[in-house]
């Protein structure tokens, strides 16, 4: 929710921050290892429209290995300043190597999530379905989300907000707390009465 995002530099509380001085301003990037660049590239700059905004191409010793690395970091910014980043390698096996082991049986839950406008939303449907690529929809009630996946199976969702987010935000704020602790002592009932509303 947009308007969470909004109000949390607000409360600088030592409950709230841990006694930082205050939250993080923004996500800075979120990182990702793919296989081809330029397959990413098309996914993310050509058919979604997320622009490339810059290109690192770097040579290190892997604090893992000790072996020389080679590699290129790609970033695509998002309107706030922050990026998705990502990595390829040159040596092939180092995509192998950065892998998980065993992919979870049940995927779909780690993901990202990125804030759109209402008429982003739509264009970005229309273009998914213009070039064919699988996505589903999913109307969470506090948000309406889309989903889609990049050649590597990067799980990407584009979020907009119902016209009554503030609301939404002031209700969940107001039990957080008290929402988690009921649901961990073992009481599982719902409180999201807000799926497939209509508004």
């Amino acid at each position: 929710m947009d308007a969470i995002a909004q109000n949390s530099g607000e409360q600088n509380s030592g409950d709230q921050t841990g006694g930082l001085p205050g939250l993080p301003q923004r996500l800075h990037h979120h990182a990702y290892v793919v296989r081809d660049h330029e397959a990413n590239r098309a996914f993310l700059e050509d058919l979604l429209g997320i622009p490339l905004v810059a290109t690192w191409c770097e040579k290190s010793v892997s604090r893992d290995t000790g072996e020389p690395i080679e590699f290129c970091h790609t970033f695509f910014g998002l309107a706030d300043g922050s990026a998705l980043a990502f990595f390829q390698f040159a040596d092939p096996a180092m995509y192998d190597r950065t892998q998980a082991k065993q992919p979870a049986e049940i995927g779909h839950y780690d993901h990202i999530a990125l804030k759109v406008d209402d008429a982003t939303y739509e264009a970005l449907k229309a273009r998914l379905d213009k070039a064919g690529e699988k996505f589903r929809e999913t109307d969470h009630g506090y948000c309406a989300s889309i989903y889609t996946n990049s050649p590597d199976g990067l799980i990407v969702e584009f979020t907009r907000d119902p016209p009554d987010a503030a609301a939404i935000d002031a209700l969940r704020r107001a039990d957080a707390h008290s929402e988690l602790q009921r649901w961990l002592a073992g009481d599982r009932q719902v409180n999201n009465q807000l799926r497939h509303r209509e508004v």
